[in-house]
């Protein structure tokens, strides 16, 4: 070992260098004892008293080194530091240099004073045996091995050099390399114990590290030989198989030592284990009586053995199969979702061949209002209890799942009887229906449903929802918990009503949709004063298509703003060129009113076209307060500030009417034909319409009656002075815009012909205007 090293050595590996000095008792006791009888045979053969006192120097220095050999094995070797260490080595040292000194001096006396053959001999060959012993007990010190080979040789190569015999002179010289060797082999020797115990402190570091990952690592090990007994196993391995903690497993065979010992750990688990052991079987998940699941993984080891490594997956199975129902199943309801309802489905009608099976839809009536009345969580709450009464029919036919919003769907299947079949469906729809008990309240619930009934080995669950939608909406037209069972015919008026809507959305594209006005007179007939704008389509194929069919297919499909557009767009045009103060009136839908891009549209058309506002009417249903009242009513308002007339429409046919007469900013109510109709037979409508009449003049609205289509209606009107202005076919069915001028023109002779007759002046009645309120 280098200088520096051993400068540097780390305390701990210096104190067992230091304390392998120290050890080996037994050796200083036999080498005393022989020096101090060799002392004695070599006095009793030369004589030479100078002996007893080499005995006598053996004996001493022997006292001398027990002494601190003793003192140093009741030292604390934990606390000494690296410079009191230092200072044993060197009391070491000093007492094993006297005793080297004191066997060469004994030595060279003999070969330089005594010249005696027999007693040089033994002298050099005690000598050089007792230096032999130098590297096998001082290794531990470099210092403690050159002072020894020093003390023993130099005094023998002295005294050779003195005899001034120039053959032994030559001999002598052969202890240097000798005394080198020595030096080389103790070196060596500690070197290699040095390299060693650096290696051992590194195993044993990395030995540590490896037995805490064990005990600290959340998976279960095991390793196991080629035979299968246990080599190593950790505490995780333990507490997961239930094995005893203080038992000795090593070299216990795995498959007994789980026979045995292990806890929870049912017979088949017992086999597939024993499986794993062997290698045949590389991964498997058990679930333990306990309710615990282990996944186990192997990995194979060039010596034949393996490593079983295994972890307690309950958390994270739970987890994932919460999940799994959370993908599959619908948080609200607990039933099935479409998607893994569908799955289900499939796999119910699978290997029925030619069996019939069912697919119904069901709806629930008017749950729009629920929400809006009740309030949401009452209405999520009426879907979970009408979920659950779903779940009570616990057949192995039958199959529920929801589809989306309050739409539930339903899978039964029958046999070769198709009325069977619908009976079974009809009695479901019927006990589904009801009263049901949802927050305190008691609600009423109808369904309306579509089904269609189709062979098991047809089942295709897109193809059928689709023809259960149709069937659905022909439920929904009816209402009232209406069930209809798909037909053939449907499936052709859904494509033709596909085909409508394209051509429907390809005509609004180019402009193909044209705008008729039908005239509002006075009572009289004396004057046309508005006219109300209304959309036609004329289908290059189909002929005329009325707008009740194609207005709500525009709502559905998002386009009837474009639409309004248009005939807002055209009657501007078209107003401007009618004499003044004529106006127009445009219906408008809730799409239109759902933000207020309507109004800046009704801006440019108006400044595009020139058109007074005034003139420009804008009509709005009941159903649009209801939906939206509080943004419909901001946008009414920026439209009466520019000076746009508004007017309700379809008047006394929805909800709490009267209420929208004063707090939305109105100009004109139209009242709507079915309060006309058999008005001179039911006096109960006569003072009802009487009643709003006299309402909505108080409040300065014009009154507008639509409909009128008899002259005992237009009398009766008149009569009663219901109205400032009707329109109806009485006067006039809807028109081409230049007919309007015709009509205008034609009405004013009879209103002078009137006046003549009545004896009163031509005064012209004020315009049809906004009322300044």
């Amino acid at each position: 070992m280098k200088e520096i090293e051993a400068k540097t050595l780390s305390t701990d590996v210096y104190l067992s260098f230091v304390a392998s000095l120290f050890g080996n008792r037994g050796t200083l006791w036999t080498g005393v004892v022989v020096h101090v009888l060799w002392c004695l045979l070599v006095f009793h053969y030369s004589g030479s008293q100078f002996y007893l006192l080499f005995a006598g120097g053996f004996a001493s220095v022997f006292a001398y080194r027990m002494y601190w050999f003793s003192r140093f094995d009741k030292v604390d070797k934990t606390s000494l530091t690296h410079e009191q260490i230092a200072a044993w080595e060197q009391q070491y040292v000093i007492g094993a240099f006297l005793a080297a000194f004191l066997l060469g001096v004994a030595s060279g006396y003999a070969l330089l004073v005594l010249q005696n053959t027999f007693v040089g001999f033994t002298c050099i060959a005690m000598t050089l045996g007792s230096m032999m012993s130098v590297v096998g007990r001082n290794y531990g010190s470099r210092i403690a091995v050159d002072l020894q080979t020093l003390g023993c040789c130099g005094p023998i190569l002295i005294a050779c050099l003195f005899t001034e015999d120039l053959h032994l002179a030559l001999m002598s010289l052969l202890l240097i390399p000798f005394g080198l060797t020595t030096r080389s082999m103790a070196n060596g020797v500690r070197d290699f114990l040095y390299e060693n115990v650096i290696s051992s402190r590194k195993m044993a570091i990395i030995a540590g590290r490896f037995d805490i990952a064990l005990k600290t690592i959340s998976h279960g090990l095991v390793m196991l030989d080629g035979t299968g007994k246990i080599q190593v196993i950790n505490r995780r391995a333990r507490d997961l198989l239930g094995l005893d903690k203080k038992s000795d497993l090593k070299d216990r065979d795995f498959a007994a030592v789980l026979c045995e010992d292990a806890e929870n750990v049912p017979e088949p688990i017992l086999r597939q284990l024993s499986r794993l052991a062997d290698g045949s079987l590389e991964r498997a998940l058990f679930t333990f009586r306990d309710e615990r699941r282990l996944e186990f993984s192997v990995s194979s080891r060039s010596d034949g053995g393996v490593v079983l490594i295994f972890e307690d997956v309950t958390a994270r199975i739970a987890a994932e199969e919460k999940v799994l129902h959370l993908v599959q199943f619908d948080a609200l309801t607990g039933l099935p979702n479409r998607g893994h309802f569908a799955d289900l489905a499939a796999e119910k009608v699978k290997g029925r061949g030619g069996a019939l099976a069912a697919l119904a839809l069901f709806d629930v009536d008017g749950f729009k209002h629920v929400n809006d009345m009740r309030g949401h969580v009452v209405g999520d709450r009426l879907l979970a209890a009408i979920a659950a009464r779903f779940s009570t029919f616990k057949t192995d036919n039958l199959l529920a799942g929801r589809l989306i919003g309050d739409e539930f769907v339903l899978l039964l299947l029958g046999s070769d009887d198709n009325c069977d079949l619908e009976r079974q469906v009809r009695r479901i729809h019927a006990d589904i229906q009801g009263d049901y008990h949802v927050e305190g309240l008691l609600l009423t619930v109808s369904m309306n449903s579509g089904c269609v009934m189709l062979s098991s080995q047809d089942f295709d669950m897109e193809t059928w929802q689709i023809k259960a939608d149709l069937a659905l909406n022909h439920a929904k037209s009816a209402g009232h918990g209406t069930l209809t069972v798909f037909r053939s015919e449907m499936d052709a008026q859904y494509i033709d009503d596909q085909k409508l809507r394209a051509d429907l959305r390809q005509a609004i594209a180019n402009g193909a949709l044209h705008v008729v006005y039908q005239p509002m007179y006075r009572p009289d007939g004396s004057a046309i004063e508005c006219c109300e704008a209304l959309v036609r389509w004329r289908h290059p194929e189909r002929g005329p298509v009325g707008p009740n069919v194609f207005i709500p297919m525009a709502e559905e499909m998002g386009l009837v703003s474009q639409i309004t557009h248009l005939v807002v767009d055209r009657a501007c045009r078209d107003c401007a060129a009618w004499p003044e103060p004529l106006g127009v009136s445009v219906n408008l839908s809730i799409q239109d009113l759902r933000n207020d891009d309507i109004v800046g549209y009704v801006a440019e058309a108006l400044k595009r076209h020139s058109l007074d506002p005034s003139r420009l009417h804008l009509e709005v249903t009941e159903s649009c307060f209801m939906d939206e009242p509080v943004a419909v009513s901001a946008i009414l308002n920026r439209f009466r500030k520019t000076g746009v007339t508004i007017a309700i429409d379809d008047f006394g046919t929805g909800f709490s009417s009267l209420s929208y007469l004063d707090t939305l900013p109105l100009d004109v109510v139209k009242i709507d034909r079915a309060f006309i109709r058999n008005l001179g037979e039911d006096q109960r409508k006569l003072k009802l319409l009487r009643g709003i009449v006299n309402l909505s003049r108080e409040l300065g609205l014009k009154i507008v009656v639509e409909g009128v289509e008899t002259g005992d209606q237009l009398g009766l009107i008149n009569r009663h002075s219901f109205a400032d202005l009707v329109q109806g076919f009485v006067y006039s069915m809807p028109v081409e815009a230049s007919r309007i001028v015709e009509l205008a023109a034609e009405a004013a002779p009879a209103a002078k012909l009137s006046a003549m007759h009545r004896g009163a002046k031509t005064v012209e009645n004020p315009p049809f205007r906004a009322a300044a309120r």
